[in-house]
């Protein structure tokens, strides 16, 4: 009965320097937020419209892109990076290895999908982020914190189509480029609490939003894919609102919009500008 009661009170210990490291990590990122928010976000940070366990989010900086971490979900909730154009000579780096993030509450290995039957998926992709970042920004997407577990045909298909549509498309077309993505979550919590692989729950999709933010009219297109893709479907199948993508995850993407500006870019299914015909149906790299 002792062994037992000294057991508990030093994993009641543990779990009680897990949670301080938390709350002084959330602490870290509001004095930090005013001189990293410019360089990977764009009108704000996103947030919660109400706060609720499964919104609640903490902001862990990386080399090139900020990820809104759940210790609930264990899970990314957003990740938010910019890219630009580089050219078509553009060389990057080896990929690295998965690596566990020391910052999550939850340990997250690297072969914690092993025998899942789903991909690691990457929030910050691969590729964009180590072209226009770097090599250390390349390194960090491969945190466990920027994975979530998707299907082989929607994460080597479909999903991996519209990262390359991003670079290759949409970025020559504009100076810069916004993209916040993540994954979305059935809407009762407990219908999906114990569909997970390991401690990590597995979302039903996945969202990308991708903004051309001009100063006088920003424009924008957003997608919802879900996992049960079968990876040859045109990306235009799949656009929907910004509003469609906030009420289903509870989060508030650009929360310094004007109400004016934000009901349009937001609230109205808008493709003009972005050639999105040119690139819907082309086949992916691994198709």
């Amino acid at each position: 009965m002792g062994k037992s009661l000294l057991r508990w009170r030093r994993q009641g210990k543990r779990f009680g320097i897990a949670v301080l490291f938390v709350v002084a990590g959330t602490g870290l990122w509001e004095f930090q937020e005013r001189q990293h928010k410019d360089a990977y976000t764009w009108m704000g940070v996103p947030t919660w419209d109400g706060f609720h366990p499964t919104t609640f989010h903490r902001v862990l900086r990386n080399d090139g892109f900020l990820v809104g971490w759940s210790d609930v979900r264990v899970n990314p909730l957003w990740v938010s990076y910019q890219v630009e154009a580089v050219g078509d000579d553009t060389r990057i780096g080896p990929r690295p290895n998965f690596q566990a993030d020391w910052r999550t509450l939850w340990p997250i290995g690297a072969d914690s999908y092993a025998g899942s039957g789903y991909d690691r998926g990457h929030m910050a992709p691969n590729y964009a982020i180590a072209a226009v970042h770097g090599r250390s920004a390349q390194v960090d997407t491969f945190l466990m914190s920027n994975i979530t577990p998707q299907r082989p045909e929607l994460n080597r298909q479909l999903w991996q189509r519209l990262e390359e549509a991003v670079m290759d498309h949409f970025a020559p077309r504009f100076d810069r480029l916004q993209v916040i993505t993540g994954p979305i979550f059935p809407e009762r919590f407990m219908d999906n609490v114990f569909n997970r692989v390991g401690l990590v729950e597995v979302p039903e999709a996945f969202y990308k939003i991708i903004v051309a933010p001009h100063s006088d009219a920003p424009l924008a297109v957003a997608f919802i894919m879900p996992q049960d893709v079968r990876g040859n479907e045109p990306l235009d199948d799949y656009l929907v609102t910004i509003d469609e993508i906030e009420a289903l995850t509870g989060l508030n993407f650009f929360p310094e919009l004007s109400a004016e500006v934000e009901a349009v870019l937001e609230g109205e299914l808008r493709t003009q500008g972005w050639a999105l015909e040119e690139v819907a149906r082309r086949p992916g790299r691994f198709q």
